[in-house]
Order: structure tokens, then sequence, then C-alpha cells
């Protein structure tokens, strides 16, 4: 997409608006006589509000966008582009305001977004806003003078009228944020006590049963139907505490730490784990998901040896989410202890070849992880890569689409249930 192409539909215009025959087209034909490659936002609206169209209803006017073409022009500045594009994604308004700089921003809507709508509204949404459903009214909060974030909004909406394979960089950006949100909070071992507090909190209301048990560990169980008990699991302990003030920067999809250890290891599994707890009932898996979040697996795996055996006794297979690098599927430590079959690892690399990732391979050489534990209770089990290098130095990075990929990984696994109950 273009920049002009991009600078129109955040204001809710669009070039292919010319070949129509409303006031809209007018006022976009208008707009195309001059060069817009080099305008800014403030120029755009500045030029859209001196178009002159008479006999247009008020800004704050109910109007149907079944029947009416909508006056945008003649709407507050930063909300039309929201407005045009709601509408071509089948969420009809009624009237709108963008708030004005006082922060919050409101869209009546003729009728409540289905499930579907507010999952993409959600995806759509900046993450420096947040949205909120009363009654009819969508209302957008945003940091005062953020009006920048509305026409975010706008951009990403046209986005997805234009080509839903859009969806995934949106999901993508959301993971992200769910990252970097991780890997802010302190948990060096013998000190996750932080980490366990935010795992329980946002666990509570998704699993039937959670504690924690007098090692420190969070267990938890997911009831999806009849069928294999597998675990997902991954610790919650860093080598080194993370560097108070550090930032944490950005060079395309990887990640790295101003100073200090990242905390990847292994933030990025906790993360995985949480994105395919959320997804996991949009597929066709059927049985039991227990959840294992360790301490001191930095020390020794101290945790996971102390997880209560009963808490294991019926679990089928063990999925731990800690490797490094991208694409592989451990199945023995250091060529010598075997985590599993090589027919269990092999389910794997189908369910990746499944997903459109048929380079993910096992190896048997891995390293000392939870993943020791649970196979010396005789439960197959598998270590993945999730995205993060050079762990335990001031070097250590994340490409949080590789992390991205495990979810994908893992749901493959469980959609197409290429587990099966141990005999």
């Amino acid at each position: 997409m273009t920049n002009a192409t991009i600078l129109l539909a955040r204001h809710g215009l669009s070039q292919d608006d010319r070949f129509s025959k409303t006031h809209v087209a007018r006022l976009t034909q208008s707009i195309l006589q001059y060069p817009t490659k080099d305008w800014s936002d403030r120029q755009l609206i500045e030029w859209i509000q001196q178009v002159p169209f008479k006999d247009l209803p008020g800004r704050e006017a109910m109007i149907n966008p079944l029947t009416d073409d909508l006056p945008y022009q003649s709407f507050d500045p930063y909300i039309r582009g929201i407005v045009r594009w709601l509408n071509t994604l089948g969420i009809l308004t009624l009237s709108c305001c963008d708030g004005h700089a006082r922060g919050r921003a409101s869209i009546v809507l003729q009728q409540a977004p289905s499930l579907e709508q507010w999952q993409l509204l959600q995806l759509a949404l900046p993450h420096q806003m947040t949205m909120q459903l009363i009654h009819l009214t969508l209302q957008l909060n945003y940091r005062r003078s953020g009006f920048a974030s509305l026409l975010l909004f706008a951009e990403r909406l046209y986005r997805l009228t234009a080509d839903r394979t859009y969806l995934n960089t949106l999901r993508l950006e959301q993971f992200k944020q769910r990252l970097l949100t991780w890997l802010d909070i302190p948990g060096v071992s013998r000190r996750e006590r932080l980490v366990a507090i935010r795992l329980r909190n946002e666990l509570k209301s998704q699993t039937d049963f959670l504690y924690t048990d007098k090692r420190g560990n969070v267990l938890a169980t997911i009831p999806c139907g009849v069928g294999p008990t597998i675990l997902l699991s991954a610790h919650m302990d860093t080598i080194e505490l993370i560097e108070e003030g550090r930032v944490i920067l950005e060079n395309g999809t990887t990640l790295r730490s101003s100073s200090g250890i990242l905390g990847a290891d292994d933030r990025a599994g906790i993360t995985t784990i949480l994105e395919v707890l959320d997804r996991v009932r949009n597929t066709n898996f059927s049985g039991t998901l227990k959840l294992a979040f360790t301490v001191q697996e930095e020390i020794g795996c101290q945790g996971a040896e102390g997880i209560d055996s009963a808490f294991l006794k019926d679990v089928d297979a063990a999925i731990v989410v800690d490797r490094r690098g991208t694409r592989d599927i451990v199945t023995a430590c250091r060529n010598q202890i075997p985590f599993c079959t090589s027919e269990f690892g092999q389910l794997f690399e189908e369910a990746g070849r499944l997903a459109g990732m048929p380079d993910w391979q096992t190896t048997t050489n891995g390293g000392s992880s939870d993943t020791n534990v649970f196979a010396g209770f005789g439960i197959p089990s598998v270590n993945l890569s999730v995205g993060y290098r050079h762990e335990h130095t001031e070097h250590e990075t994340v490409d949080y689409a590789a992390t991205f990929e495990t979810v994908a990984l893992i749901e493959s696994v469980l959609h197409h249930q290429l587990i099966p109950l141990r005999s």
C-alpha cells in the first residue's frame, strides 16, 4: 500500500471513491488533484474541512449507513476513518464523537457487534487504547492529545477491509505486547512470587483447578472433553535479576535488553502457553490440559522435581516450552537420555507439516530442563524451541515471530488430536 493510500484511509477516504457518484467521491477527487504523498494528517484534515458541501446533516446526526451517504467531512476530524471502516466491516454506526482531545471517543452502533466482529476490533485496537461497549456505545479511551491512536485504529481497520490476511499481522502484534508484559516482571530463582501472582490472576477465570504447591509451582487443570491429558510447562524463574530501568529494544521481530539479561528464557514459554490456552477452545482438541509453571528450573529443576506425583500420574504427554533457537523438537538430553520414542517426536514434525511449517525437526541434542524430570516420571515428553538465543547473557534476544510459530505448532498438535492416550 502506498503512503497516500494509508493517509487517505486514516481519514475515511479511498482512492476507489473517485468512481462513485457521492459527495465523498467529489471530496476525494478534489484532494487527489494534488500530490498527497508528502501530506501530513493535519494538512489533510484542513483540506477536508474547507471543502464546501451544502445540505449535509450535522456531525451529531443519526445517519443510517445502509441508506444514506455518510458526510465524513462534517464529522469530527479524528473519528471519520474509524466510522467509515466499521461500516465497511459490517459494524453499522449511527453517530460519533472523537472526544475533542479529552481522551475518550465514542461511536453509537446500530446493534452490538458479533463475537467475531468484537474479536476483530480487539485485534485492531492499538495497545495504547482501551475499548468498552456500554449499551450500544463503543467507547474508545486514549491518552489526552493522543489523536494519533485514533488514526492508527482507522488505518488498521482499513487494512482489515482490504486484506483479511492482515489479521495475522495484528495477532502477532498483540502477541508481542503480551510477551513484553511478561518480560517486565522480575522473578529470579527462589524469588518467583510476582510471576506466580500474575499467573494465578490470569488463569483463575480459565481453569477448573488452580493451586500453588509447596515448592511454589503454579499448577492448573483445564478439561476440554474426553481424551488424553497433556501437560504444558514453562518455568517462572530467570537466571539473574532483570536490571531496573532497562529498556527493551526492537529490531524487526527481534527483542533485546538495553542492559543485562532479557528474560525470554523462559518468559517466552509462559507467553506461548497462555496464548495456546486462549485459543484451544477454537480447536478440535478433546481431552484435558494440565499446566505446570515451575520455580527454580535455573538452579537444578528443583521445582519440577517437587511436583506432587498425583498431579502427574494421569498425564499422557508433556510439552515443555523452553528450548533456544527455532523449530527444534528436543527428544533427548545430550544424545544420551531419551525423553520419548522417536515416533512420539515425529508426531510434532507432522503437526508442523499440517500447520505449513515443515522444517520443525526432532533433535536428541538437548540440554538440561524440566523435560528431563517429566520424562523421569515415565511421561513421553518433548521440549520445543521458543525463539530465544544467547540465554543467560547480556546478548540474549528473542524473535517473537518464532515464538508465535511455537504457538501454532502446539495448536496444530491439539487441533489434529495427534497425541494418543497412553496404554
